[in-house]
């Protein structure tokens, strides 16, 4: 049912809730995984444009997410994995469309409306903006 399954990590502790709900799933398919994370800071952004180095930023994402990759790896997963720079839900969805993905697994928050018209909610903005199947995980502990 499921071949490639897409998972956007922040760098975050919600990255946990997620990734414990999808290596079931994961195995029961022998599904690929694809981890996407966004750096989406104002340097991660012009970074092309402004031809700067990779700043701290990308350097902590990039090695987070050389991290989780190889735990799955060593968990017997098949993953690639992506370092994006920009607006979190163009980059997901890009990733998603160009891989092929057929699910798009992602913890949620659980704001509440005040929150999502302030922060905005980047699971939200994907639900609306594809027919990619979601599965969306709202983590039991608010961790900010």
């Amino acid at each position: 049912m499921y071949k490639k399954i897409l998972i956007p990590l922040e760098n975050s502790e919600y990255d946990t809730v997620i990734l414990g709900h999808i290596k079931l799933l994961a195995k029961e398919f022998r599904a690929e995984l694809i981890l996407v994370h966004v750096a989406d800071g104002y340097g991660a952004r012009m970074q092309k444009q402004l031809n700067l180095v990779d700043s701290e930023e990308i350097k902590n994402d990039r090695s987070y997410l050389e991290k989780q990759k190889n735990k799955l790896i060593n968990e017997g997963f098949i993953v690639t994995s992506f370092l994006q720079r920009g607006e979190p839900s163009d980059e997901i969805l890009k990733i998603a469309v160009r891989e092929q993905c057929d699910l798009i697994a992602m913890a949620t928050h659980g704001h509440r409306f005040i929150k999502d018209i302030i922060f905005g909610s980047v699971a939200e903005n994907i639900r609306h903006r594809t027919n990619i199947p979601i599965l969306m995980v709202k983590s039991q502990k608010n961790f900010t």
